[in-house]
């Protein structure tokens, strides 16, 4: 598919537009990633009401916050599901605290990637090995590094098409709808968590900081992803 006439079709499309289009194309070749953050249950919700067997996997890193697999239950309950986990390798894991330590991360930049490439980005290349569209909650307004995605792109780090429908929305939106369609959302939001990983990486925002300044709150802006959606 050509990624421009794709972009050109969706431009001013509604999210589940988008989203049953790329379901309809390419089944269960097509995945959500949930970090089973706000914008990610709205995902959910919209895919399972499209399709209720669609792909839809989650990274365990071994190192979630408890109201992040409270959440995990209440969505797998609320829509009769069992979501794919998908978890690093024990050997990597075990090399990991060998040669940095269990909180290495916070030493350098180096470290954290490090870290954040054994829990994350292996789990995540070998859950969309099989596919051919990657579906992402990402919003422009979420970080400085994501201000010009598109709603559709290939992503050559991983060989698929990164899909984005909610690219666009604000977080007024994504509130509007998890209250309107009475979707489970994880409670730290409501502690001042705007985003939520790991839990030795995040930490509550302070009124009018950026929404992803509680993410490796110790580096620089630019510096702030783990590898996932890096440009």
């Amino acid at each position: 598919m050509n990624i421009d006439e794709l972009n050109n079709r969706f431009q001013d499309s509604k999210a589940e537009d988008v989203i049953s289009f790329f379901l309809k194309e390419y089944g269960q070749k097509a995945a959500l990633s949930s970090s089973l953050g706000a914008e990610d249950q709205v995902l959910t919700d919209m895919i399972f009401k499209i399709q209720n067997d669609a792909n839809i996997f989650t990274l365990d890193t071994g190192r979630l916050h408890p109201e992040t697999y409270n959440v995990m239950d209440e969505t797998n309950l609320k829509y009769n599901v069992k979501l794919d986990v998908i978890f690093p390798k024990n050997d990597d894991v075990e090399k990991l605290y060998q040669t940095q330590g269990v909180n290495g991360h916070f030493e350098s930049i180096e470290n954290r990637k490090n870290c954040c490439g054994i829990r994350k980005m292996e789990p995540l290349k070998r859950a969309l090995k099989p596919l051919k569209v990657w579906f992402t909650g990402l919003r422009a307004s979420q970080s400085v590094t994501r201000t010009d995605m598109p709603i559709v792109e290939f992503d050559v780090n991983f060989d698929v098409i990164k899909v984005n429908p909610l690219i666009n929305w604000s977080e007024e939106d994504v509130w509007e709808y998890i209250k309107k369609n009475n979707v489970p959302y994880n409670k730290l939001h409501d502690q001042g968590y705007p985003s939520i990983g790991c839990a030795p990486c995040t930490r509550p925002v302070k009124e009018g900081e950026d929404i992803r300044s509680g993410r490796w709150w110790w580096e620089n802006p630019e510096h702030k992803e783990c590898g996932l959606h890096a440009k």
